[in-house]
């Protein structure tokens, strides 16, 4: 496969390097989790206070943050525009992961992908 060939899927369990892969560099990732734990901060606050548009927080403040460090960190596409359910369950794993202090892991797994497949 070259890296023009959109590759596809059968399992979340063969998605989940390419989804890696496409956060290979930490900077990306943690952009990513700091949108992410940002979003859900706000949200949770919000919804504690009564405040219900504050569940708006999480997508726009997750999504507004990760898709542009995609663009110009990673300058790629968000893997979420082709895999929008497999996307936001590689988002929560990979973030769980860095939060146990496995990101070192996360950029081998986009290492092998990437070298493999492009």
């Amino acid at each position: 496969m070259t890296h023009t060939t959109k590759p596809t899927f059968d399992s979340y369990e063969e998605f989940w390097p390419y989804y890696v892969a496409m956060h290979s560099r930490a900077a990306t990732r943690w952009v990513h989790l700091t949108g992410t734990l940002t979003g859900l901060a706000l949200t949770a606050y919000g919804l504690a206070r009564g405040r219900g548009r504050y569940a708006l927080a999480l997508p726009l403040i997750g999504y507004g943050t990760a898709w542009p460090a995609h663009w110009f960190i990673e300058k790629n596409n968000p893997a979420t525009f082709g895999h929008p359910a497999w996307s936001l369950r590689g988002d929560r794993q990979m973030i769980a992961m860095m939060l146990a202090g496995r990101d070192r892991e996360l950029g081998e797994i986009a290492a092998k992908w990437l070298a493999e497949n492009r």
